[in-house]
């Protein structure tokens, strides 16, 4: 993938809520650096076409680098 400025967000993904608890410390360390970021929930489990649908769309809708745990 070719870094852009449009591309400068970090996607925080996990299977579910529970997952939380550990992905959190992540997110306080990109508030720490003052880095955009969006935190998610997405099951490819339960929900594998949102999976899908985010994966294609992640580098239009401005994402960088995406953390992901489950």
């Amino acid at each position: 993938m070719k870094h852009n400025k449009l591309n400068n967000k970090v996607a925080i993904v996990m299977g579910s809520q529970s997952d939380y608890s550990v992905m959190k410390d992540c997110e306080k360390i990109l508030k720490i650096l003052k880095v955009k970021y969006q935190v998610l929930i997405v099951s490819a489990h339960r929900t594998p076409k949102r999976m899908f649908k985010f994966s294609e769309t992640a580098e239009k809708n401005g994402f960088g680098v995406i953390v992901a745990g489950a």
